[in-house]
């Protein structure tokens, strides 16, 4: 499935991942390929991502937690929604 992470200065990620696990209001979520369209409002906490080689730019690099088998990224909110197979995650 395809992921789109953008903030109000710039897109963070853009990339085919395995799996996405956001901090929603109401807990955290996980969603997989073939997810059930969903919206949410996200709460302070880590956005997870699994996937193969995942590129990020130079630049946004600080930005991410990287660990052996996820990259993670912190945020303070924002909103999320997951149709046919696409995530787009508006972050604070």
């Amino acid at each position: 499935m395809k992921v789109e992470i953008v903030s109000p200065e710039q897109k963070l990620l853009e990339a085919e991942v395995e799996m996405v696990a956001a901090p929603g209001v109401n807990g955290e979520f996980e969603m997989l390929e073939n997810h059930a369209p969903i919206i949410s409002l996200l709460q302070k906490g880590f956005i997870r991502i699994k996937g193969k080689n995942i590129k990020i730019d130079e630049d946004l690099e600080e930005k991410f937690i990287f660990e052996k088998d996820q990259i993670k990224l912190p945020v303070n909110g924002g909103a999320l929604e997951m149709k046919n197979n696409h995530v787009i995650i508006l972050v604070e």
